[in-house]
């Protein structure tokens, strides 16, 4: 089977093309973002504040990356466990977030909310953190900077290896 190569600003359009199992090579922009940052945004939209980057389009790594070791982006980069991000997920996806990386099972209700907005989920190799870096040529901070590693960063990705685990359709890989 052959990598997809992919940029995170065709998500959009892309996104329902890719099924579950095809291995993604993945460039372009993501946010960093778990439990902690997911809370804050989810209490900021229900002020009615705008998040700290555009829900639409965007593509999100659940991670907590370490800090950059001197002349290096970013520390070892890998994925968390996404059933922590659920609960808020659903709300996310009805906004237009695209893409979601992380690793593990997703609750019913975000498989539903995927279908219904055409999205997709994929997979990293937990325990590869450092591997992960080194497809990361960037990355800023961007809020919520007293989280340490679990700020919201801005990441510039280059072919950073995926697998699909639930496609547009619902079908996943995630037994």
């Amino acid at each position: 089977m052959e990598d997809i190569k992919l940029n995170t600003s065709e998500m959009a359009e892309k996104a329902c093309m890719l099924r579950a199992g095809q291995r993604v090579l993945l460039s372009g922009t993501a946010y960093t973002s778990r439990d902690a940052a997911h809370k804050r945004i989810t209490e900021m939209l229900e002020r009615g504040e705008k998040p700290p980057y555009h829900l639409q389009g965007a593509a999100i790594y659940y991670a907590g990356p370490t800090p950059a070791p001197m002349g290096l982006p970013i520390g070892a980069c890998g994925p968390t466990t996404s059933t922590r991000m659920d609960p808020y997920t659903p709300r996310f996806l009805d906004l237009g977030l695209k893409c979601m990386i992380g690793k593990g099972k997703r609750s019913q209700e975000v498989i539903d909310a995927i279908q219904r907005n055409r999205a997709v989920y994929l997979c990293a190799i937990g325990g590869a953190g450092a591997l992960a870096a080194q497809c990361i040529v960037s990355a800023e901070v961007i809020a919520f900077e007293d989280l340490g590693c679990e700020s919201v960063k801005r990441l510039e990705l280059k072919d950073f290896p995926l697998i699909v685990g639930i496609d547009s359709t619902g079908e996943s890989i995630l037994v």
